[in-house]
């Protein structure tokens, strides 16, 4: 029989096997860093509440809606022409377009768009939309109506960057002002690209594409992958959208998180979980508006002090 020594050994092996393993797996969820962003948060409250969209003061006011006669929603963006929303599904290749309140106003089928995984607002009646495995943008225009949109004669450009299959290009936002489209890399790893030059708006001008980005930057980023981006106008700050953390995100100009909001249940209102948040956007009067698998619909308002 083992001695008593020999057993305390054992269990002292398997203590370290666990903690380490604990450790491990609080590496990979980012679990210390997001434990500690709420002290943060806290404590530069008053620096940046009046001058940012400062997420802890949201709340949901339309929790959980099915949106009928839809699944597989991914992406989100904001018209402020049309005052709606657009999504794309990427299983049956659709443009939808939203009210703001969650109701389906017209679908517009997708022609030769690969794998649809985002769509942002560029300028009235031009999207860029993205191909996710072939790491495509494409420019397209849309009118009234819902007829087929075909990617043929768009204009399209292919970044290759870090192609690992389904871990490609999970989300876009867009700067009017400065002219920058923002593309987010879902994971392995978690990056945001900044890509200057396309779409192409000027045809007197030759077309030069620059594409930006932050290693060290989006390290900072304690999220397990991302599956939106929105640009706020009125601050200049993204948000930052993760399906498998559950959390949104609040970035300052220089890509540092200042705010955040949960999506577990219980935070801001809600009475369940997310399942699965694909999209964000935010109007003109601050409004977050954010969709998640198969078909669910949520609106989270800021609350008055």
């Amino acid at each position: 029989m083992p001695s008593w020594f020999t057993f305390k050994r054992l269990l002292a092996v398997l203590a370290l096997a666990l903690v380490m393993v604990l450790a491990g797996l609080a590496h990979e969820f980012r679990l210390f860093e997001r434990a500690w962003f709420p002290i943060q948060e806290w404590r530069h409250a008053a620096q940046w509440r009046d001058k940012s969209l400062w997420l802890p003061d949201y709340r949901v006011v339309i929790d959980a809606q099915a949106i009928d006669g839809v699944k597989d929603l991914s992406a989100l963006t904001y018209d402020p022409q049309r005052k709606s929303l657009f999504t794309v599904t990427n299983k049956n290749s659709q443009i939808i377009e939203l009210s703001l309140d969650g109701r389906v106003l017209r679908r517009i089928p997708l022609q030769g768009f690969g794998d649809p995984e985002a769509i942002e607002y560029i300028s009235p009646g031009v999207y860029v939309i993205t191909d996710e495995r072939e790491q495509r943008l494409i420019k397209v225009r849309l009118g009234e109506g819902e007829a087929p949109l075909s990617s043929e004669a768009a204009q399209q450009l292919s970044l290759g960057i870090g192609l690992n299959g389904n871990k490609g290009f999970e989300g876009l936002a867009y700067d009017a002002v400065g002219k920058r489209l923002f593309v987010a890399k879902e994971r392995d790893p978690v990056r945001i690209y900044e890509v200057r030059g396309f779409p192409h708006t000027n045809p007197d001008l030759p077309f030069a594409v620059h594409v930006v980005d932050d290693p060290a930057r989006d390290a900072g980023l304690f999220v397990r992958d991302l599956s939106s981006l929105d640009y706020d106008a009125h601050t200049g700050h993204l948000l930052a959208l993760s399906d498998e953390s559950r959390l949104v995100l609040e970035l300052n100009a220089d890509g540092r998180p200042i705010s955040s909001l949960s999506l577990l249940r219980g935070q801001h209102g809600l009475k369940r979980s997310v399942p699965q948040a694909e999209g964000i956007a935010s109007d003109d009067d601050g409004n977050l508006y954010l969709i998640s698998e198969p078909n669910l619909f949520y609106v989270f308002r800021k609350q008055a002090d």
